[in-house]
């Protein structure tokens, strides 16, 4: 299987290469353009920089990707799906018009080919009978960019005419990002557990989602303890209300968790500070900054294919 650097290392070579020190915007730039080791200017704007490297270049890196994907519809297909969509692998299958096996065979196909990872439900397989499925993560942030923005408008594009796909990007670019940001969230929980004594480093880590209930953060400490945790991106303070919503959503999926963060954005409302404490951690964006405080060239990845 071909194996891709971790999100981590992609985001802080990313950072370094272009001289990023602001975290949100990094992540911004990063999840359109992340995974590819192309330079970009966050002087400009996204939509600027989807046209000059992107757009005015649709055949070179159409012709790039289609060497992996073998220029096969149906993996095309799958691919904005799960880009578009869930992320779970049956709704894909029904997205993209597939039946079981052949959807199966293309996951498999596209897993080999380093563009997709399984992303397991942590702690509690999921029951196909239930009506859920696995999911799966695209490897190269930019590769969830293009097979959700610029591969299903590829007659508009390669016509010239790009009012399709820069409709299609004002319409989920505010939550593009989140993904992205969620994951990396993860990282510097990761992180800051590492040398906690109390239940020791979180050995696995990811969210959890069954037939009923959806979990942002679910991770599991050397102990056995668990960590539940929900992420926040309005412009609306978390408040004690989203603090209840997370409690009852581990309740129902009946686990037992020892500790609950909450991620904001947009910082915390002083009913809910009251609650920080042992069981309840708050993170908001400066936390995050400890991802990138200490790049160097060591973490500059070598990228062999082409650069836009």
């Amino acid at each position: 299987m071909s194996k891709q650097p971790t999100l981590l290392a992609q985001f802080r070579s990313f950072c370094y290469r272009n001289k990023i020190s602001n975290f949100e915007v990094a992540v911004e730039y990063f999840s359109v353009f992340g995974g590819m080791g192309w330079t970009v200017d966050t002087s400009k704007s996204i939509e600027e920089l989807i046209e000059e490297k992107v757009l005015a270049n649709y055949r070179y890196i159409h012709g790039d990707i289609t060497l992996i994907t073998q220029s096969n519809p149906v993996y095309h297909s799958l691919l904005s799906a799960l880009a578009l969509g869930d992320r779970r692998e049956h709704s894909a299958f029904k997205r993209a018009n597939l039946d079981r096996e052949k959807g199966e065979e293309a996951i498999d196909f596209l897993r080999e080919k380093g563009l997709l990872i399984l992303n397991n439900s942590i702690e509690k397989p999921v029951n196909e009978k239930d009506n859920n499925s696995d999911k799966l993560l695209f490897t190269q942030p930019f590769m969830r960019f293009w097979f959700a923005c610029i591969s299903p408008n590829y007659k508009s594009i390669k016509e010239g005419d790009y009012a399709e796909v820069k409709e299609k990007w004002n319409h989920f670019k505010h939550g593009f990002s989140d993904l992205v940001y969620t994951q990396l969230i993860m990282e510097v929980l990761k992180k800051s557990m590492k040398d906690d004594a109390n239940g020791g480093y979180i050995s696995s880590i990811g969210s959890y989602w069954d037939s009923n209930v959806e979990i942002d953060i679910l991770a599991k400490r050397k102990s056995g303890k668990m960590i539940a945790g929900l992420c926040k991106f309005t412009k609306s303070k978390a408040n004690k209300s989203d603090l209840t919503k997370l409690r009852e959503a581990c309740a129902k999926a009946e686990l037992d968790i020892d500790t609950f963060v909450i991620f904001s954005k947009s910082k915390f409302s002083s009913e809910l500070k009251k609650e920080k404490g042992e069981n309840l951690k708050l993170l908001s964006p400066r936390n995050m900054t400890t991802l990138i405080a200490d790049l160097s060239q060591d973490d500059l990845l070598v990228h062999t294919n082409k650069k836009y």
